[in-house]
């Protein structure tokens, strides 16, 4: 795992403060979320190409 320094503005650590959370952990959330998010993306779109071209793929399979 690598670690990331980066700056943030006051409407993180405001949101940060008013859910009771430090920043870090606020951060590393979003973050989570958005590589969930990104992944399923990535995940629908596989799915919908194989489907597409699955004759192709079976025959490269082969």
């Amino acid at each position: 795992m690598e670690r990331v320094t980066l700056s943030v503005g006051d409407d993180v650590l405001d949101l940060a403060d008013a859910r009771g959370v430090g920043v870090e952990e606020l951060v590393g959330e979003a973050l989570r979320r958005y590589v969930d998010a990104e992944g399923e993306a990535v995940r629908e779109v596989a799915v919908r190409l194989a489907g597409r071209h699955a004759v192709l793929l079976r025959r490269l399979g082969e």
